[in-house]
């Protein structure tokens, strides 16, 4: 180090050393967004409305007044992150009161597409605890780090915690309707001249009902487990249906698949994708992430997303992000002839697979 530190500018050096540490701590981020969501922060900031000072914030938040400095240090952090914002008030706008960013307006509750489930689930011990295992699940035998750690797969860690499971279910179901609502309205294309359609993995038919909505000639069905889907009542044109998509999925002119072949390693997407084939004359839909590859990941906050998302997907459910090289294989793999992707608002995309 001392003669490679010789080589390198000082303020290189310290450059260096600052980004070290910045992943380092970068836990606490996460950790300080989460407290926030949990005391109400942004939920607060919104009813008071118009900026609020830090002795008000504090006196919303019932806490006792030796707290009061370390509310000032958490909502620091978070303006220099650009989570919450800073505003002049007071009659000689002396004064400096908090404010929501466009960031913090989805973690208020009210919203419709609120994040606030998702800061909470995904940051549950039971999701963090494993990156503390990383190394040894690195070098052991286990499917998921999770796994390794709690005993046993995420799926079975669900059923035996059903609040977990519920608002787990509630999170998804947020998430599902954004990007359907979102498509829905800007890529109606993709869905019109179909007859009928199968949401493979659709869980309480969130997407499904989205669809069946704004097409209601179209019939929509939503095959997942019968535990998942038993005594949910259907509509004129949706309807669930209890069943295995590695076994079998009814047939249909189109299959959706969203946010489900990232669950599951190349040996079960391929199985999944053999279904579909078998199941469509017309196309699947996928929704998912379709990583960047090479130079198209510098500097984009959208790629880092991917990068996340495919170690949380590695770490909990032994799936993956897969390139557009690795979607291709799949799709040739499952016997379909050629796809066409459509990147969506955000870091996911819109894949059709035709046979």
């Amino acid at each position: 180090m001392a003669n490679s530190a010789q080589q390198v500018n000082t303020n290189d050096l310290v450059q260096a050393q600052s980004h070290v540490f910045n992943h380092i701590c970068a836990f606490l981020s996460s950790m300080s967004l989460k407290c926030a969501v949990e005391l109400g922060i942004p939920d607060i900031i919104q009813k008071h409305g118009k900026p609020i000072a830090l002795i008000e914030l504090a006196e919303a938040l019932s806490l006792p007044p030796s707290r009061t400095e370390a509310v000032y240090r958490l909502m620091r952090l978070l303006v220099n992150s650009g989570i919450f914002a800073t505003q002049k008030t007071g009659e000689n706008q002396e004064e400096e009161g908090y404010v929501l960013t466009l960031s913090s307006s989805f973690l208020t509750t009210d919203t419709e597409y609120t994040l606030a489930p998702f800061v909470v689930n995904l940051l549950n011990p039971a999701q963090v605890k494993p990156g503390h295992i990383f190394s040894e699940w690195y070098r052991g035998t286990a499917p998921t780090a999770f796994e390794a750690d709690q005993g046993m797969p995420f799926w079975n860690y669900l059923a035996q915690n059903p609040e977990y499971e519920k608002r787990f279910g509630a999170t998804m179901a947020k998430n599902s309707h954004l990007v359907m609502t979102s498509i829905v309205r800007e890529h109606k294309e993709v869905l019109e001249n179909l007859n009928s359609l199968v949401d493979v993995g659709g869980g309480t038919g969130t997407c499904a009902r989205v669809i069946a909505d704004a097409f209601p000639q179209l019939k929509c069905m939503v095959l997942d487990l019968p535990t998942l889907i038993a005594n949910i009542p259907g509509t004129d044109n949706l309807e669930f249906i209890g069943g295995n998509m590695f076994e079998s999925i009814p047939p249909a002119d189109a299959v959706l698949l969203k946010n489900t072949l990232h669950n599951w390693g190349d040996e079960e997407a391929l199985m999944i994708m053999k279904s579909c084939r078998k199941a469509i004359t017309t196309k699947v839909i996928i929704i998912d992430i379709v990583v960047k590859e090479g130079k198209k990941q510098e500097n984009d906050d959208f790629s880092k997303t991917q990068l996340y998302f495919d170690m949380l997907m590695m770490s909990t459910h032994n799936g993956k992000e897969r390139t557009e090289k690795e979607w291709e294989k799949l799709f040739i793999d499952a016997g379909f002839t050629h796809y066409k992707i459509t990147p969506l608002m955000g870091f996911s995309s819109l894949i059709e697979v035709f046979p």
